[in-house]
């Protein structure tokens, strides 16, 4: 009688903890986590973070002007994984604590993992323009694609542009604001690599060259336009490497840009103005 009450007692753990489906640990963690940042959100900061402050008087006057996070870039990643499986079971793992907003399929399936308004941990070390936090200013979406050998196939690309067409919407983006994780950290990261970027140009995502290049003119700076378009040249030799992994994909591992790719640079530079 003993082992029967043992094996209902361990059976109704195992249903308890199926009952929510596949995912019911996460998402209890998941809702925790939002439940503690709606708390913070409603708190008077008098009773919380001015209570902090070394300052001799403190009030708290609640003023009506104010809203939440507002995503101002997209940033483009492909995961290096085998699977989307294998990428949700990493964006699961807290000691690893990586995550992003998005992540889009082989099959064009999309699976939001954070609410936009919450900052993803997926740019890591970044910076973009003056931006030196991606994480706090921008939406992450992971492509599934292994990084060497898998194409991109359309339907993968068209529900990213369906995606990216509503972020746009929804939170102003500029055209120039959909950039590639290798943009954001030049000499860190490479990716999404061998991506498709002239398409989602053509639909408003990012910008490309056209097909007539000009020759630019004698006085053509290439490290001050890469820093006008936003990338870091502290490391000017990672910042070529990076342009070119997103405009040239080819001899992208060397930090020279010949005459046909100078044209590049300036006519993507000339966008920027």
């Amino acid at each position: 009688m003993k082992n029967i009450y043992i094996l209902l007692f361990g059976g109704a753990i195992l249903l308890s903890s199926c009952g929510g489906g596949k995912y019911a640990v996460t998402e209890k963690i998941y809702k925790e986590k939002a439940k503690e940042f709606a708390e913070l959100y409603q708190e008077a900061p008098v009773t919380g973070q001015l209570e902090k402050a070394a300052v001799s008087e403190k009030e708290w006057i609640a003023s009506v002007n104010f809203g939440v996070r507002k995503p101002n870039y997209v940033v483009l990643h492909h995961t290096a994984q085998n699977s989307i499986e294998q990428t949700v079971r990493t964006f699961h793992n807290q000691k690893v604590g990586v995550s992003s907003h998005y992540v889009i399929g082989r099959d064009g399936k999309v699976i939001q993992m954070v609410n936009d308004l919450y900052r993803g941990h997926h740019a890591g070390v970044s910076r973009w323009g003056n931006d030196t936090d991606l994480n706090s200013s921008s939406i992450g979406i992971e492509l599934d694609n292994n990084g060497t050998t898998d194409p991109w196939p359309d339907i993968q690309i068209n529900a990213l542009i369906g995606l990216l067409r509503y972020l746009k919407e929804t939170y102003k983006i500029p055209q120039a604001n959909f950039i590639g994780h290798m943009d954001v950290s030049p000499g860190r990261k490479i990716d999404p690599s061998r991506f498709p970027w002239k398409t989602l140009a053509d639909q408003g995502f990012g910008y490309w060259y056209d097909d007539h290049l000009e020759t630019p003119p004698e006085s053509f700076d290439p490290k001050l336009a890469l820093r006008i378009i936003g990338y870091n040249v502290n490391n000017l030799d990672a910042a070529i490497k990076a342009f070119k992994t997103h405009y040239i994909q080819k001899d992208t591992t060397t930090a020279v840009l010949n005459a046909e790719e100078l044209k590049i640079l300036y006519a993507i530079f000339k966008k920027y103005l």
